[in-house]
């Protein structure tokens, strides 16, 4: 079956991402982490199993992260609060805008980059 045919897979759980909302793929083409030109061969997973980005992500609905649920050093307890604070406007910024497109009618690679 084509990749197509059978939509983007989770790399980290093996699921379908069936949602644009839910892609951390989709995500990081809003941060501009990835082009457009290459998004049909980026692997893609939701963006509560990266955990590292998606607690970044504060807004009410988006169910946040438990404590004690990013282990290691990239939790944010650990990190410059300073830091944080951006990734969260940053992140939760794209993850907006990603929400907006849903309803927007507007092509992903017609979508303005943050």
């Amino acid at each position: 079956m084509a990749k197509c045919d059978k939509g983007y897979l989770c790399k980290l759980c093996g699921n379908s991402v069936e949602e644009i909302t839910d892609s951390d793929l989709y995500l990081r083409f809003v941060l501009n982490e990835v082009s457009a030109e290459v998004l049909h061969l980026e692997p893609d997973c939701h963006i509560r199993c990266n955990l590292e980005r998606a607690q970044y992500i504060v807004d009410t609905t988006f169910a946040p992260i438990a404590e004690g649920g990013i282990p290691g050093p990239f939790a944010k307890k650990h990190l410059d609060p300073i830091y944080v604070a951006e990734e969260e406007k940053r992140v939760t910024a794209a993850w907006l805008k990603l929400k907006t497109l849903v309803d927007s009618g507007q092509h992903i690679v017609d979508y303005p980059n943050i």
